[in-house]
Formats: C-alpha cells, sequence, structure tokens
C-alpha cells in the first residue's frame, strides 16, 4: 500500500530553470521578483569569493506583464530564483514572452486577434489567423515574431514521469505502508525539434529583413538557452554582438517602436546572458563565457564587465596570470571599482602572492560596500595568519 505526500525540495538553481508551478505560486514568485528587480545588484555566486556582475533592471517589463497575464489566467510560465546575499537573486529568463505579444494595432487586427488566441492556448485559430495574416502582409514583422511564438510554445511538452530517483523541482514522494520512500512522480519538460525548427527558421527570415528588430534577437537566444542549446545560444549571442557595430545600437523593438538608450540596454542584457551560463555551474561553459567577453571587448574595449567576466573565465581555471591581467585594465578605466579590486586580491591570493592580496584587498575596503569591507577584512585576517 502506497501513500503519497507532496514534499518540495529546494535545489540549485543550475539544477532548476524549468519549474512547473501553479498558477498562484508563480504569481508570488513574479510579485516578489518585481520588487527585487526594482533594485540594481552587483552579485556574489563563486565559491571563490569572485563577484560577477549582474543588472537587475532589464526584465522588469517582463515581470510586469507576466503578473498581469497570470492574474488573467491567459499564460502558464515557469520562473526559477534563487536568493543570495544582498536581497539578490540569480535570474533565468528570457525576453520572449514580452517583446513578441502586445498589442498595439495592425492593419485587419491580425495581431490582436493572435494575441487573444495565443492567451488562451487556441492553436486551431492561432494557425488559421497566422495564414490569413500571411497571405494579406507577408513581410508584416509582427507577424514572423507570432509565428516564432506559435512554434515555439507548441513544441514545448510535459510528460509525467515514474521514477526511484529523484527528480528536480517539485514532485510527489511516494511512500510504502513503512513510510520508506519508493519512488517519485514528477514531470519533465522537452521540446519537439521538428517544432521549434518551424519557429527558429520563421525568426531567422524576420531578423533578415529586419535586422535591428532586437527583439526578434532576443527571442531566438532565450529560446536556446531554454532548450539549452549552448552553442547556438552563443553564436546568436556573438552575431548580434557583431551587428551592433554596425547599426551603432540603434534598436527597434516590437512594432519597430525605437529602442531608447540602446547601447546600454543591450550591454545589460549581455551581461545576463553570460550570468545564464555562469549559473549552470558547468565549467564546460566558461569557454562560452570567454568567447562572448572577448567578442564585447573587440566592439567596447572599456566594457568593465567583459574584462570581469574574462578573468573570471581564467581564474576558475587555474590560470592565475591571464585572470589577473584584464582585471588590471579594467581597474586603470575605474580605479575605484571595488568588484574588480575585490577580485584582483581574490586572484593574487589563489596565486599565492599574499602580499599583493592583502594591497588590492585593503582598496577594496576602502571603496567598497559594506558586505565588501566585510569580506575583504576577512580575508585580509585570514592571509596574515
Amino acid at each position: 500500500i502506497y501513500t503519497i505526500s507532496l514534499q518540495e525540495i529546494s535545489t540549485d538553481v543550475a539544477a532548476s530553470r524549468q519549474r512547473s508551478f501553479s498558477r498562484l505560486a508563480l504569481l508570488s514568485v513574479i510579485r516578489m521578483t518585481i520588487f527585487i528587480y526594482r533594485l540594481r545588484c552587483k552579485l556574489d555566486i563563486s565559491k571563490l569569493g569572485l563577484r560577477i556582475y549582474n543588472t537587475c533592471d532589464t526584465a522588469w517589463g517582463i515581470f510586469v506583464f507576466l503578473e498581469k497575464q497570470i492574474e488573467t489566467r491567459c499564460i502558464a510560465a515557469t520562473v526559477a530564483t534563487n536568493y543570495k546575499n544582498e536581497k539578490s537573486m540569480k535570474k533565468i529568463i528570457g525576453l520572449l514572452l514580452t517583446g513578441f505579444i502586445f498589442n498595439f494595432g495592425i492593419a485587419q487586427n491580425y495581431q490582436g486577434e493572435f494575441q487573444k488566441y495565443f492567451q488562451t492556448n487556441d492553436t486551431i485559430n492561432q494557425i488559421k489567423i497566422l495564414n490569413e495574416w500571411e497571405k494579406s502582409n507577408p513581410k508584416d514583422p509582427e507577424l514572423f515574431t507570432s509565428y516564432f511564438n506559435y512554434h515555439f510554445i507548441k513544441s514545448k511538452k510535459e510528460v509525467i514521469t515514474l521514477t526511484t530517483e529523484e527528480p528536480d523541482g517539485k514532485k510527489l514522494v511516494l511512500k510504502d505502508s513503512l513510510n520508506q520512500t519508493a519512488g517519485y512522480l514528477g514531470s519533465e519538460i522537452y521540446f519537439d525539434k521538428t517544432e521549434l525548427q518551424k519557429g527558429i527558421d520563421k525568426i531567422n527570415k524576420g531578423i533578415e529583413l529586419y535586422p535591428d528588430r532586437l527583439d526578434m534577437r532576443f527571442g531566438k537566444i532565450y529560446v536556446f538557452g531554454q532548450v539549452e542549446n549552448w552553442q547556438e545560444f552563443t553564436k546568436a549571442i556573438i552575431a548580434t554582438i557583431e551587428y551592433s557595430s554596425k547599426n551603432n545600437n540603434n534598436w527597434t523593438w516590437t512594432n519597430n517602436e525605437i529602442r531608447e538608450n540602446g547601447k546600454d540596454f543591450f550591454l545589460s542584457s549581455l551581461q545576463d546572458y553570460q550570468v545564464q551560463l555562469y549559473t549552470t555551474g558547468n565549467d564546460d561553459l566558461l569557454v562560452n563565457m570567454r568567447e562572448i567577453a572577448n567578442e564585447i571587448l573587440k566592439y567596447y574595449p572599456n566594457h568593465i564587465e567583459s574584462l570581469s567576466n574574462l578573468s573570471v573565465t581564467y581564474l576558475l581555471t587555474g590560470e592565475y596570470d591571464k585572470g589577473i591581467e584584464p582585471l588590471l585594465k579594467a581597474e586603470k578605466i575605474d580605479p575605484k571599482d571595488y568588484i574588480v579590486l575585490s577580485n584582483i586580491a581574490q586572484g593574487y591570493k589563489l596565486k599565492g602572492d599574499k602580499n599583493k592580496a592583502i594591497e588590492y584587498y585593503e582598496k577594496a575596503i576602502k571603496y567598497g560596500d559594506e558586505q565588501a569591507k566585510t569580506f575583504a577584512r576577512q580575508q585580509i585576517e585570514e592571509l596574515k595568519k
């Protein structure tokens, strides 16, 4: 005789990207996230004491939109959060559903009609509208983003799993008459590759016709992150970086609206993607982070966050001199950046140069916030033992 009890077990962020939440639970998470996203934070997420920049305003509009949609039972979504230090959080969420389905009205209101059926998950009427829309205006940029949404959501599948191994996320724990764990009932998300590729083909065509549409590019990157295709994820990011040098960050968004502060928004979003790679916990992806950082520095040589990211990819693999070098460049750009100073100190500590480490921890104390000062003092005390 088996009894079933619901058990929630928190897991690390690398194992919890795709969670199935109840509507109310998800709404609570999103409301909390909205509050936290009002803060700009610098996130400390390394066991080695290294710090990696994390910008926290990029997805503000995403959460406001998701909250509204969930309250009206329009869409289901997944959010994974892991709070740590300074009321920070590691965020893994993309820009797909916000930029793509706002309704500002177009000829014959195809966009509005599609949105209506998309929100109710009426795929029959979605494809009907899309076909009519394509006949009427085959080069409408919103047509490509709508097709992309249609194929992406349709490709996403969820199956129930019954296993003796504990799955990630929420699960039902099956216990026997002796109250011993006998198995787990959970769920697993997967994507239909054929259906997904149809969406990728559509968005690629959209990007070809409208290369300045940053929402299309970010939507594509988001999807590759969702399916954990990190090579294509990285490739799409690099292609966007290269193009930013051609259009001078004069980006547009949904309905071809001009994206204000294009350069700052673009670079902060790239940092979000770097954090996404980092928080997978997969050291093999440090190469991807390095490739992205080098590409950014090719066009934005004074981008301190990328210099810091580049250094982290070397410090975590024991290449300390290579890791310290870009940090020293960053120090010249901003001698008071305490994250850079703290990372330089940590680099020297890992290398075994105690005197240099203490020198830079003292600089971190001079310019850092309270947490940075506390950490630096602890490190100096440890180094002097």
